[in-house]
């Protein structure tokens, strides 16, 4: 087994990863909700409705990532392809 797919998760795992942030997210929303208002009612209730907003807020943030070419390798098979160089390397001659 190589190295790439020894640090591999499964799908399973990766979910329960989600799901567990969410809940210390949400655990720590209320918390500071609490802390700053007094009211356990208020921060119950913020807590109930954040992480469902918080759904739609990161899928809008995923669709707007979509349309910035930031970090994005574009064609996978040409770079792969392309010849490594150090930093210090002048780029190649045409």
């Amino acid at each position: 087994m190589d190295e790439v797919s020894a640090a591999r998760e499964s799908k399973l795992r990766s979910i329960f990863k989600a799901v567990t942030y969410r809940i210390a997210g949400t655990v720590t929303t209320v918390a500071v909700t609490f802390a700053v208002t007094g009211e356990g009612a208020i921060a119950l209730a913020v807590g109930g409705i954040e992480p469902v907003v918080k759904v739609f807020v990161y899928y809008a943030h995923e669709r707007a990532w979509q349309h910035i070419p930031i970090g994005t390798i574009r064609d996978l098979s040409a770079r792969l392809a392309a010849p490594r160089r150090r930093p210090s390397e002048s780029p190649p001659a045409p």
